[in-house]
């Protein structure tokens, strides 16, 4: 058994060492071998690794450098994102009827997935090392899963077991996977042979329960693939999944933040004064929300210490594995304002890196769901209280906006609607995740909110980011029930009601179109805005109640 004591002497002055609950430092043997997988290699079998035996494996592999704080320092190559046009599902009487089949949920013969399958099978028999994590997706026992994770890199290996849920010892020595991954990123798909788009290739078979990664070293793949799983199986069990960050209040009332990346998901549920479930991926079962991980996974360009100390704080320790975060070669300071190497870059972190974590990483049902929205177009107020049809109006829509981007010419904002907050990752059909949804939220008498965390005073390019200190204090208002007391207006467009004053928070802001120097374009770009919300609605129109139709929004 390995001591602290023996850690490298490159862990010097200034670092931070936190580990893992429960985290081995020596390996442990499978209790299913890989061979009864029908996988036969020769490579040496490393598995379930505890963090400081990986960061040596893959300091050792040349596939990465530690920063001078401590965390993981990788980059991801080309692939700086999921490669979400090269993702298919296998299309077969398992799936043929309960998949949501079209440009998110892309089918792949059964014979491609085979020829795909034997090519990894033979991959993994020329390897001389392959990392092995067996995990479970999910905190709540009775709807977990057990993954194993099969990877030819040592830092991929640590990142899973930093996303997922580690299990006991004891409970490793009766582990059964029921999902394996095998991901490999030096795997070149051909697409003629195993109907791939190109090299890249992430291949689901809910049938086999099996995922294959090829093509991309990005590890978000990993992590997404669980999140898929849980998706396809839990609504099955009257278990609503969820793409949003959970936390709960000293009342011990737990809310639920729906986002597409880039709202605040992760930012507004570390607060130090709640207790954080998890920051991406939950269940809500008939008796709690619970996290389907055990780790976070937090954007990190631009990150500060002022306006994110707690997230900040985790790239300062031993552990944490940042994606595509610039650093000097020399002094190993990282640099979170250079976007040259992603824009998309990221941190992977144990859940308990972050102050005030539930130790069972669940709490109880919701008492209050927010979605958050960061408009570009700066149309919608910093916030609005929902009705139920409203709430699942905007949960099936899945709204934000994508900033104007560095294409010359290109000065408009870019509406997104991404169903569910998570269209990417629901393998079923939106309504079966909408109803689900809208039947807790009114058996539960749950509060619903729309919190927009984009721009005020213009469109972006015009007007500013909405205020960080602003939005903490509606959305602390919010649940803590007392925004709930605020005198409220019909809003003229989208027919929630909106606060007219709240304590802490300049009124001005609260009305978006007396913000606008030019009211008239702000009457032109709200009529847009809801006319492209009416437009993504209509795909989802024949598949919801007259209550939901109502709730769409008016042009004024």
């Amino acid at each position: 058994m390995r001591t602290d004591q023996d850690l490298p002497p490159y862990w010097g002055s200034g670092l931070v060492l936190r580990f893992s609950k429960g985290d081995p430092l020596v390996t442990s043997s499978l209790t299913v071998p890989l061979s009864a997988q029908g996988i036969k290699t020769d490579a040496v079998i490393l598995a379930n690794l505890g963090t400081a035996a990986l960061v040596e494996q893959a300091v050792a592999n040349g596939e990465g450098q530690l920063a001078k704080h401590g965390p993981f320092v990788v980059q991801t190559g080309k692939h700086t994102g999921r490669s979400a046009k090269d993702k298919f599902i296998v299309r077969d009487a398992e799936t043929e009827s309960t998949v949501w089949w079209g440009k998110v949920n892309v089918p792949m013969t059964p014979e491609h997935f085979a020829a795909l399958k034997e090519d990894f099978f033979a991959a993994l028999g020329t390897k001389d090392k392959l990392y092995v994590a067996d995990l479970f997706g999910g905190s709540q026992p009775e709807y977990r899963v057990n993954v194993r994770v099969i990877n030819e890199l040592a830092w991929h290996n640590l990142f899973i077991r930093t996303l997922l849920v580690r299990p006991s010892k004891d409970e490793l020595a009766s582990f059964a996977p029921e999902y394996t991954i095998i991901d490999l990123p030096s795997f070149r798909a051909d697409p003629e042979r195993h109907g791939s788009r190109s090299e890249t290739v992430v291949a689901v078979n809910l049938s086999e329960k099996l995922i294959l990664i090829g093509g991309t070293a990005y590890a978000g793949e990993m992590k997404k693939s669980v999140f898929g799983i849980l998706n396809y199986l839990l609504p099955a069990k009257g278990v609503m999944p969820m793409h949003c960050s959970a936390n709960v209040g000293p009342d011990g009332k737990t809310a639920v933040f729906f986002g597409l990346s880039g709202t605040g998901k992760t930012t507004l549920s570390a607060d130090a004064s709640r207790t954080l479930i998890g920051d991406d991926e939950h269940g809500w079962s008939d008796t709690a929300v619970f996290n389907f991980e055990g780790g976070c996974y937090a954007k990190m360009i631009r990150l500060s210490p002022e306006a994110e100390p707690e997230i900040y704080a985790t790239t300062r320790m031993f552990g944490t594995v940042l994606e595509n975060v610039v650093m000097d070669p020399e002094t190993r300071e990282l640099d979170f304002d250079d976007a040259s190497l992603a824009e998309n870059s990221r941190g992977a972190y144990p859940i308990e890196f972050i102050p005030n974590t539930s130790e069972k990483n669940l709490g109880p049902v919701p008492a209050n769901v927010v979605f958050l929205t960061a408009d570009a177009f700066g149309v919608l107020p910093p916030v609005a209280r929902l009705t139920p049809d409203q709430a699942m109006y905007h949960f099936l829509s899945g709204y934000t906006a994508k900033v104007a981007g560095t294409e010359i010419g290109v000065t408009e904002p870019e509406a997104t609607f991404s169903t569910c907050f998570g269209a990417p990752f629901m393998p079923r059909h939106p309504s079966v995740y909408g109803n689900l949804l809208k039947q807790r939220i009114a058996s539960g008498g749950v509060q619903c909110w729309l919190l927009n965390t984009g721009w005020t005073g213009g469109k972006y390019g015009v007007g500013k980011r909405m205020p960080i200190k602003a939005t903490r204090a509606l959305l602390n208002a919010a649940l803590d029930g007392s925004l709930n007391n605020a005198e409220f207006r019909q809003d003229p467009n989208f027919g929630f009601e909106v606060p007219v004053a709240v304590p802490g928070v300049d009124s001005a802001i609260l009305d978006p179109r007396e913000t606008w120097a030019d009211k008239n374009e702000y009457d032109q770009t709200a009529a847009k805005l809801v006319q492209l919300f009416v437009e993504n609605f209509a795909q989802f129109e024949a598949h919801v109640d007259e209550g939901v139709r109502k709730a769409a929004p008016q042009a004024a």
